[in-house]
């Protein structure tokens, strides 16, 4: 090997091990987007979805409750993602989507920014449960699972179920959400997650 050749290799895989830290982060940063670690005590059904690009969320301090609003059919988390998709956004904007019987979807990876709530999605992680609750009512399968994902939630992050953590999107943006049906029951979810908590 010549001279030159072998100061040219030393220098390139130089400047590879300098750049490396850089590539590792952003490589974890990315497979973070992809993967959600379970909640102890609530089963979470993993939907799989693939998402444009998505920004990590650096603080968790809220929860925010959402209502399809638009119908009350049962939809899944992978037809609001393509809704949201069709709104030309990165996926679904919500963390959670807890359906008609109870079961609670994986929609945006948990550690990630949601487009749930427009100011707030910087600290909060939006979760929808599945109905028009300005016509409907949410049920007791829906309130059980909202409530024991709120409370694993809170553990999880480190802050108390209490209606300073926990909101109705109507709680800061000028909506209707999550349908006046379920914004009276919130105390109650709240009251409920704590126990749990």
């Amino acid at each position: 090997m010549k001279r030159r050749d072998f100061l040219r290799n030393i220098f390139v895989a130089g400047a590879g091990l300098a750049l490396a830290p850089e590539l590792a982060l952003g490589r974890l940063a990315e497979a973070s987007w992809h993967t959600d670690a379970a909640l102890p005590g609530v089963a979470v059904q993993a939907t799989h979805l693939q998402f444009r690009s998505l920004e990590n969320r650096r603080q968790t301090d809220a929860l925010i409750f959402h209502h399809i609003g638009n119908t009350d059919a049962d939809v899944s988390a992978a037809t609001v993602h393509r809704w949201h998709l069709n709104n030309g956004w990165a996926g679904i904007g919500y963390h959670y989507l807890i359906r008609k019987d109870g079961t609670i979807e994986q929609g945006r990876p948990r550690d990630t920014l949601g487009a749930h709530c427009y100011g707030e999605n910087y600290h909060t992680i939006g979760i929808n449960i599945v109905g028009n609750f300005e016509v409907a009512e949410p049920n007791a399968a829906q309130l059980r699972s909202a409530a024991r994902l709120a409370a694993a939630l809170c553990r999880l992050y480190g802050f108390a179920p209490s209606g300073d953590t926990i909101f109705g999107h109507r709680d800061f943006n000028a909506t209707a959400c999550p349908g006046e049906n379920l914004y009276v029951r919130l105390p109650e979810l709240i009251r409920a997650a704590r126990q749990l908590y």
